[in-house]
């Protein structure tokens, strides 16, 4: 195990970095998993981290000791920094200090979309892209496709937002959603205000491309063009819809609904 003390250490820096940017995230091509539920989930899920950051009282925590020692078994990176500067690194209230250091994933699509997903056309939010992410894999959706003003999938925000989805979900991002949906071998739905058809009159026992669109705009008009079917959630209060992660969630379990009955 390394510690480091100074503020000025060039490998403190960086990660100050990664903490506060998704832009410096992007760019290195690394990202943080913050707290213990998602170190946790990565070592189960995923494998080992580049390095594991500890506080010095965490090394007093019980399972950041177990998560510690796992990592040191197989020679993984160990950083201990003093909880003063851990501190600027960490966004998680009354956490336990430990955090990981990963690569962040690059996908390409290679093949036309033939399975049920979810496609993000502008998400700008982190909290609502990573609880679509936490809906979609909780209903049993493998693969997101997330268009270029999508919030960066492997931000710390969306990461906690998401709670471990990520390391279930095969993630693309930057995708040309237009060209996606045109050459699908599933029907394409996306959500409207404006539509007439209901979501609860569509057959979804089959493999459907979700679209969900920019908090505001919703989904671009080409794309809406394109989609299969235009589908509005019916409500009954006076409020004018619905948060684009709640009428994820609410699609993606009337679709499991259907597929279980």
């Amino acid at each position: 195990m390394k510690t480091i003390t100074s503020r000025d250490n060039a490998q403190y820096k960086e990660l100050v970095k990664l903490a506060g940017s998704a832009q410096a995230c992007r760019k290195a091509g690394r990202t943080l998993l913050d707290g213990v539920h998602l170190c946790q989930s990565y070592l189960q899920l995923r494998g080992l981290p580049e390095q594991c950051v500890v506080s010095e009282s965490a090394l007093h925590n019980p399972e950041v000791m177990e998560i510690v020692g796992q990592l040191e078994a197989q020679r993984a990176h160990v950083l201990a920094l003093p909880d003063a500067l851990y501190n600027a690194l960490s966004q998680v209230e009354h956490g336990v200090g430990v955090l990981f250091s990963i690569p962040t994933p690059e996908r390409a699509v290679t093949a036309p979309l033939a399975v049920s997903a979810v496609l993000l056309d502008g998400v700008q939010d982190p909290g609502n892209v990573g609880s679509i992410l936490r809906s979609a894999a909780a209903a049993g959706i493998t693969q997101v496709y997330c268009s270029a003003g999508t919030a960066f999938c492997w931000s710390p925000k969306v990461l906690r937002a998401a709670m471990g989805a990520h390391f279930v979900l095969d993630i693309f991002e930057n995708v040309d959603l237009a060209a996606l949906v045109s050459t699908a071998t599933v029907m394409s739905l996306a959500t409207s205000g404006y539509a007439s058809e209901r979501l609860y009159d569509v057959n979804l026992r089959q493999p459907v491309a979700w679209l969900f669109g920019h908090e505001g705009q919703g989904v671009a008009h080409d794309l809406l063009a394109l989609a299969t079917h235009q589908v509005v959630i019916p409500h009954a209060g006076r409020v004018e819809s619905l948060n684009v992660a709640a009428c994820a969630a609410v699609c993606f379990f009337e679709q499991l609904r259907q597929n279980q009955a």
